[in-house]
């Protein structure tokens, strides 16, 4: 199924084709991101790098990543990329699996089992089946941490996160620069020593 083909439909509501595993009602999710093109590093992509879009919940201002029930006729991938295109109007291409979190819900004092997966943005659409009820805002890693709502979604971004790589701190760009220093001047002694000990031995062949 071409997941764009959901856009025109509403979002699934009810429970009847819900997945339960011992209990827990089983919902998925996407952690939705760009990489922006303004840094070049050498040392790859960096976490500074990365956008994640948050959504707003239905019913408060609350924010959080796009995530709902995994229903019984679709597999775990699809379930993720439909409830992202149907909360955050945006598709792309989907990662491996963050991990599983068991975390009680708010609303209902029910404890559900989440999953959730990296989505690379590729597409953001201008209509989606909950643009009228939610809102979508790009951000930073670390306005992500401060704003996301759901304490197990920030636990998952910790998670994908950790799949790139951080700035070095600036004291250690510093540390490394002034050992290459350090190097070069000890080289250039070393080959100042050994070019006055040469003139050294030449003087005293000549005495000799």
């Amino acid at each position: 199924m071409q997941i764009k083909k959901l856009v025109s439909l509403p979002s699934r509501t009810g429970r009847h084709l819900q997945r339960y595993n011992q209990g827990f009602r089983q919902v998925v999710g996407c952690i939705p991101y760009r990489i922006r093109e303004t840094n070049k590093s050498s040392f790859g992509t960096l976490i500074e790098d990365l956008e994640v879009l948050l959504i707003t919940s239905q019913k408060s201002p609350r924010m959080m990543f796009p995530k709902g029930g995994w229903e019984l006729d679709e597999n775990i991938e699809l379930a993720a990329s439909r409830e992202t295109l149907e909360e955050a109007g945006v598709v792309g291409l989907l990662g491996e699996k963050l991990g599983e979190w068991i975390f009680k819900s708010k609303s209902q004092e029910k404890f559900h089992e989440g999953s959730m997966f990296p989505l690379l943005v590729t597409e953001e659409l201008d209509v989606w089946p909950e643009k009228n009820v939610r809102r979508r805002i790009w951000m930073t890693v670390n306005e992500a941490r401060e704003a996301c709502s759901q304490l197990w979604m920030k636990e998952a971004l910790e998670a994908f996160v950790g799949q790139f790589t951080p700035r070095p701190r600036l004291e250690e760009e510093q540390l490394a620069a002034s050992c290459r220093l350090a190097l070069c001047r000890a080289e250039e002694l070393r080959l100042s020593i050994g070019s006055q000990t040469a003139d050294e031995d030449v003087d005293l062949y000549l005495i000799s």
